[in-house]
């Protein structure tokens, strides 16, 4: 008989518990619709290089390694695009350009390696050289 009246104490507490628990609980807080899109962006931005990671699976050699820095500039461009979006600043803007210009450059020499001797070196120097002038560029988006 005290096994019962234990049980019977036990659930009429459990019971008890969530109506409690529903009576103190707070309101649901809202959700920042800037917090919610950048975090839509970012899960975008996440799946979009998985995919293109995926596609250079099948390649092979020097074009699997070009496709993969592609992947990378991408990536990290449109991270700094979805920055600029949701806070427009002239740094943020900077951000952009700068993501651009190592993008290429990392492309570009990426690219330099299916070269061989002279045209290799040409190659490396002329994406330097850009990078150099693209640099130069955001640098002067500061004044």
């Amino acid at each position: 008989m005290e096994k019962l009246m234990q049980i019977c104490a036990a659930v009429a507490f459990l019971v008890m518990l969530p109506a409690q628990a529903q009576v103190n609980t707070p309101p649901p807080a809202s959700v920042d619709p800037a917090i919610a899109e950048l975090k839509a962006g970012r899960d975008k931005i996440a799946a979009d290089y998985k995919a293109d990671r995926a596609a250079c699976d099948a390649m092979k050699d020097n074009a699997k390694d070009v496709c993969v820095e592609e992947a990378k500039g991408k990536e990290k461009i449109a991270k700094a695009e979805l920055d600029q979006k949701l806070k427009p600043s002239d740094s943020n803007a900077r951000k952009v350009a700068e993501a651009k210009v190592e993008a290429a450059y990392s492309i570009a020499k990426e690219k330099c390696d299916d070269q061989k001797g002279d045209a290799k070196s040409a190659c490396v120097k002329q994406a330097k050289a850009d990078e150099a002038k693209g640099m130069a560029e955001v640098k002067a988006m500061k004044k």
